[in-house]
Order: C-alpha cells, then sequence, then structure tokens
C-alpha cells in the first residue's frame, strides 16, 4: 500500500513562485551557515569575557603556578597571546564548520596532561569547555535559518 500527498498550485503563481524560491533557497544554505558562523564568533567572544562553558558553567581557576607565569590578566583564563579567541568558520551550502586550529584547543576544551617536554611537564589540565551551542546560540541558529528560508 503506497500513500501520496498531491498539491495541485494551478492558478496560484504568487504562491508557487514562492515555494520555488524557498526549494531553491534551501539547496544552498551557504549565506544562513555564514550568519551562523558569525554568530558563533560573537557568542564564544562574549565566553571568553564571561570566562564560562557553553552551558554557563564558570571555567576552573588558574593555578597559583599558572597565574605567576602570566605576565598580565593573571586570573583571566585563556587570554594569553588570544590565540585561542582567534576561532574560524567555514560555511557551505549543507554545513557549517566552527573551531580553533590552534593546536593545544583540544587540551584546553577537554582537559588533560602536558608532554614531558612541555613548560610545565607532565601537568593536569582542567577542562574548560569553551566550544560549543549554549540556548541563546541556538535560538539564534533558528532565528538565522528562519530568515533565510522564509526571505520573500
Amino acid at each position: 500500500m503506497t500513500a501520496r500527498i498531491r498539491v495541485e498550485l494551478d492558478g496560484l503563481k504568487e504562491v508557487r513562485d514562492s515555494l520555488s524560491d524557498l526549494i531553491a533557497r534551501s539547496n544552498d544554505l551557504t549565506p544562513a551557515m555564514a550568519s551562523i558562523g558569525e554568530l558563533l564568533l560573537l557568542s564564544h567572544d562574549e565566553r571568553f569575557t564571561s570566562q564560562t562553558a557553553p552551558d554557563g558553567t564558570p571555567w576552573l581557576a588558574l593555578s597559583e603556578t599558572t597565574q605567576a607565569m602570566k605576565p598580565r590578566n593573571s586570573n583571566l583564563i585563556l587570554t594569553f597571546n588570544a590565540n585561542l579567541r582567534k576561532l574560524n568558520y567555514n560555511a557551505s551550502a549543507k554545513s557549517l564548520e566552527f573551531g580553533s586550529n590552534e593546536p593545544y584547543a583540544a587540551m584546553h576544551h577537554f582537559g588533560g596532561t602536558t608532554s614531558p617536554r612541555s613548560m610545565i611537564p607532565n601537568k593536569e589540565i582542567p577542562a574548560r569547555p569553551f566550544l560549543g551551542v549554549s540556548k541563546s546560540d541556538e535560538e539564534g541558529i533558528l532565528s538565522a535559518l528562519s530568515d533565510y528560508l522564509m526571505q520573500l
């Protein structure tokens, strides 16, 4: 047994054209993905300022040893040289890649142990998640997609 729904839009040129436009826009979401990428850049920058994870949890404080090594802003986390703030994105027709290409970004995000050859060998680094989508980001993402798809 087969179930089908068929919609005929005879004589409704505006509706037919609007649906055609919607289908065409849904085939290339690059502009919407770029808007979402920009939104995520802003929200992640705010996250570094507030020193919180995507879920709002404050990052663990720096150790006294790490604070002593920092020339300024010794109490601020993930700010040395601001390299982790250099996030980027790649928007395409069907996806968005967002993140950091800094080699130590994963260590800061997930936590781990420093290498034996690092400045502070074999040191446990606590996880300080900074990449992710907050509830507010989710709302912005849905809004960006809706705005793009519904522009008539």
